[in-house]
């Protein structure tokens, strides 16, 4: 079994604790800078969605909808959905 494979296994095991799908509230300041990295990494990181052998690979649809919206709301707080945005189409139309 690949590494890959293995790790996936183990984050799946990890994400099925009792336990796991409490919500919890996080409290967080960073730069928007950073708001505008971190949405860029949840967009990246769910193309993986179809990768089995990735850790993102096995998450569920809801999951990946609390990313998708974890993503929109941070974007929104920060006042940086229109340039995100505006940043996409830029990088689409390239």
């Amino acid at each position: 079994m690949s590494e890959k494979n293995v790790a996936a296994k183990v984050f799946d095991t990890i994400m099925s604790i009792p336990g796991m799908n409490e919500m919890v509230r996080v409290d967080l300041k960073i730069s928007r800078k950073n708001v505008l990295l971190l949405s860029h990494l949840i967009e990246k990181g769910l193309l993986l969605e179809n990768d089995k052998s990735s850790l993102l690979g096995n998450i569920t649809a809801d999951g990946l909808e609390e990313l998708k919206n974890l993503s929109q709301e941070c974007l929104q707080k920060a006042g940086l959905v229109e340039l995100n945005d505006k940043l996409l189409s830029f990088s689409q139309s390239r």
